[in-house]
């Protein structure tokens, strides 16, 4: 039985070293830490509190984590203020600063957030969800994170002469308040990695209304490689297409592990269809179904019609690759004809008879195509028959993919958190759904233009009441469940902001459907199988993963600027990059960073490739069936499905964090991870595109799209951040072995700098393992398999014996071209048992590895000296 709250808050106190004293202080209008100034002009109205004065912890905080956040108390404390007259919507200075370096996250979309650099109050974005700051007068770091105060929650904004201010919004004119005594939280820490650590776990405390990732089951498909259907068909996916998708990788010798039945597999219509039971027809883009609501809870009809065995058999139907790719491309004429017809109107051209002829044209063309969609789809005995007792629908359909695809361990569906798009029709279904107004906050006026919001707030949100959110889940959810699906990935998640003037503001509407969102997860997908989508504000992140343990870290990749820029193919690549690297500094302290799909045929398909190979989570794809560049694919994936993944996730290096990688001429984006016995550090080119403060969009910086200096050293990687690979990082000396430049290097941490230049869209990857001595001739590294990207997470296991037969053991997963160092030459290999012949040359020492199925790809290496 945990102990009682006051001996919980006790507990909190003790672990406090009674020495210590506490690192903030506020006075005379100054706050500073450690008697360096922060924030001056700090107004009256603003109070700084002890961690202790404020936090009351619950049962359900795990002792170690509250001793651990009871002994760094003195190192935080709380922000708040108050005013005279309560509002739903307040905004205060925090104080003002200029010339000191910060690092910040903020929202660019409604569900989207990135990093952002300066040195003033006033360069703050809006919605800016933490500010980093750099403090070299006592080598520290101070964080300011915007949270949850009662029915409040926070951000960040700009404001004049270098004030910094924060505001306080309920989401509703009937919640409003005027004190506020925990509004942010601030914290110091010597190391930038430790203070997200130390940080996050002290709000986790406080609030107690999330988990750390650490607290958490992860999915089963974290370290798998899998393929997500959106890129490949849009909203025309159905069963045949997906079928054959996943038998060419099977075919190509990489079978998916797990698959993702995104958009375009529910039963949804429009408010005005004439039959209110049929499922909305010829969608193809996104955008074309964001006003569409559920009918139904189960799949819409060219799922639903799909017929158990008839792609098991040997007539099974054949599927034209070029279909998806034609529809996509007649209805992107169709879309960009739309937008000279409007951007036509908004310049006052009054004659639109000519746009509107174009719009009918293709209009009917994309009909033709769509033309007879669903027996174009089924056919060949794949069709609903009339009668008969046969298997139908997405349970036929998720056993046989089981069925031919032995080792497809998931299958996961996409919806949105209120169900669709614009949620649930109300009378439809038996939940209590009710079309509500979306109002979008003031805050987010400084965000992109974004069509996904302009199409919610148009039709408004089918919301299902939020004393339903729990049956609205479970329903989904177990009947999916119940038919072969093992996981959904829930997007569109930042609407509830929108819609909850009547139910009582934001927070209190988010806790509703994060219960019953988390409550269904642990009944009908084993507490884990869940991916978080267009999730990333503080909102989400403080109030709904409790139970959520993986989620988005970055935008969307897009293989194209959907604005038309044609640089954007190329640029836009590594600002997704720039978004998944910087956002997993804090959303890693509570989910597993998704770094999200690429294709493999991609133009910079090889660029995505290196970034994701050492992300830490999941690899997976979105290629169009036929369209796949499998020497690419095997680069990251093993035979079976795994993947060779790091240990953490990866993060920017120290020299990073306060810089500009995306249009500043002169940064390298280097992330750093740590592999079971060794490091890695990624060096990408992302120069070229960012955020624009004046025009409130992401666009290209042409000047910049060139080749960058980049200097890599061992002290880049974070070796302490993993207990059990901190010892790594306490060698003498080094091999690196450079992945693009097939070089190899012996460095010691007194060495210089590795330095490289990189192209724009490339990189490189810098693999260090610790070299052994193991007699006063010999040492020893091994790098691992040099066919894949992350060559050092192939190396399984690994051990030095001093006496024995064998001075150096490994198991290594994989098959391909082994390469270690070894100072002198082997005096004999065994690989599995027999001995076998190696190369050895100059330190160099190859050797080919086989891919033995039966032993799941692990060869057991041993070296005679």
């Amino acid at each position: 039985m945990a102990p009682p709250n006051d001996s919980l808050n006790s507990i909190l106190i003790v672990s406090q070293p009674e020495s210590l004293e506490q690192y903030f202080d506020l006075s005379n209008g100054n706050l500073s830490v450690r008697g360096v100034p922060l924030l001056s002009e700090v107004p009256s109205n603003v109070t700084l509190n002890p961690f202790y004065s404020i936090c009351q912890p619950s049962d359900d905080v795990p002792l170690p984590l509250l001793h651990r956040v009871g002994a760094l108390s003195h190192k935080g404390g709380f922000l708040g203020f108050n005013k005279e007259e309560p509002s739903d919507r307040l905004i205060n200075s925090l104080g003002r600063f200029s010339g000191r370096d910060f690092l910040s996250i903020f929202r660019f979309k409604t569900w989207w957030s990135t990093m952002w650099v300066g040195n003033s109050g006033s360069n703050v974005q809006l919605e800016t969800q933490w500010v980093l700051f750099d403090v070299p007068e006592i080598k520290s770091y101070v964080i300011i994170i915007p949270i949850v105060d009662g029915s409040f929650r926070s951000a960040l904004q700009p404001g004049t002469d270098g004030h910094v201010m924060i505001c306080a919004e309920s989401g509703s004119i009937q919640v409003k308040a005027s004190n506020f005594d925990a509004i942010a939280y601030i914290h110091a820490s010597d190391n930038p990695y430790n203070l997200m650590k130390e940080a996050f776990s002290a709000i986790r405390v406080h609030l107690d209304t999330f988990r750390l990732l650490e607290e958490k089951t992860v999915p089963n498909l974290v370290d798998k490689f899998g393929w997500c259907t959106w890129d490949s068909f849009y909203l025309t996916v159905e069963p045949v297409g997906i079928w054959h998708g996943i038998n060419e990788f099977a075919e190509g010798g990489v079978s998916p592990r797990f698959l993702i039945v995104d958009d375009g597999w529910q039963s949804i219509n429009f408010d005005d269809d004439q039959d209110p039971n049929e499922d909305a027809k010829n969608l193809v883009l996104c955008g074309s179904q964001m006003t569409a609501r559920l009918h139904r809870l189960d799949e819409c009809k060219k799922f639903k019609n799909y017929k158990g065995g008839c792609m098991l058999g040997p007539n099974a139907p054949s599927f034209d690759p070029k279909r998806p790719k034609m529809l996509i491309g007649k209805a992107v004429e169709l879309e960009h004809a739309e937008k000279a017809r409007d951007k036509a109107i908004q310049s006052g051209v009054t004659d639109l008879s000519e746009f509107e002829r174009k719009i009918q044209k293709l209009n009917q063309e994309l009909n033709e195509l769509l033309g007879g969609e669903e027996s174009s789809v089924f056919n060949n005995g794949c069709e609903r028959s009339p009668c008969g007792a046969e298997s139908y629908g997405l349970k036929a359909f998720t056993s046989d993919l089981r069925t031919k695809f032995k080792g497809l361990d998931d299958i996961y569906v996409w919806h949105a958190l209120c169900g669709a798009w614009s949620g649930v029709k109300p009378g439809a279904t038996h939940l209590n759904a009710k079309v509500t107004p979306c109002i979008v906050s003031p805050g987010l006026d400084g965000t992109m233009n974004d069509l996904a919001v302009d199409k919610v707030v148009e039709g408004g949100m089918g919301l299902v009441h939020p004393d339903h959110a729990n049956l609205l889940y479970d329903s989904m959810h177990s009947y999916l469940s119940g038919v072969g699906i093992t996981g959904v990935k829930v997007d569109v998640i930042h609407t509830l902001e929108y819609v909850s003037e009547e139910y009582g503001g934001r927070v209190e509407l988010a806790k509703a459907y994060y219960k019953g969102l988390s409550d269904s997860l642990v009944k009908n997908f084993n507490g884990s199988g869940l991916i978080s989508s267009m999730q990333q504000c503080n909102d989400f992140f403080f109030l709904g993963t409790k139970q959520i343990s993986m989620g988005r870290a970055g935008d969307d990749f897009w293989f194209q600027d959907p604005s038309g820029d044609p640089m954007g193919v190329y640029w836009l690549q590594g600002v997704h990059m720039i978004h998944c690297s910087y956002n997993s500094m804090w959303m890693g302290q509570m989910i597993v960073p998704d770094w999200d799909m690429f294709q493999s045929d991609h133009l910079c398909a090889k660029y995505h490739a290196g970034s994701r190979a050492i992300c830490g989570g999941p690899v997976y794809l979105s290629d169009y069936v036929g369209s796949h560049d499998f020497d690419l694919i095997k680069k990251l994936v093993h035979p079976d499905g795994t993947i060779p993944k790091c240990q953490n996730f990866a993060l920017p290096t120290r020299d990073c964090l306060f810089k500009n990688p995306l249009f500043d001429n002169k940064t390298v984006l280097k992330i750093w991870n740590l592999n079971k016995y060794g490091g890695v550090i990624g060096g990408f080119n992302c120069q070229g595109a960012g955020w624009d403060p004046k025009e409130h969009r992401i666009k290209g910086y042409p000047d910049c799209y060139k080749p960058i200096f980049c200097s890599v050293h061992v002290s880049d990687i974070e070796w302490d951040q993993n207990i059990e690979a901190a010892y790594l990082g306490k060698a003498e000396e080094y091999l690196v072995y450079l992945n693009q430049a097939d070089e190899l290097r012996l460095v010691t941490p007194k060495s210089a700098a590795i330095q490289s230049t990189l192209q724009p869209s490339s990189f490189e990857l810098f693999t260090f393992v610790p070299v052994q001595k193991l007699s006063d001739r010999i040492k020893f590294a091994p790098i691992g398999l040099t066919n894949m990207f992350n060559s050092g997470g192939t190396v399984q296991e690994l051990e030095y014996e001093s006496e024995g037969e064998f001075s150096a053991k490994m198991k290594v997963k994989g098959g391909g071209n082994f390469l270690a160092y070894s100072s002198g030459c082997p005096k004999k290999c065994y690989l599995n048992g027999a001995e076998v012949a190696f190369e050895w040359s100059e330190g160099k020492l190859n050797l080919s590895l086989p891919w033995v199925e039966e032993a799941a790809g692990i060869s057991e290496l041993g070296f005679v000296f």
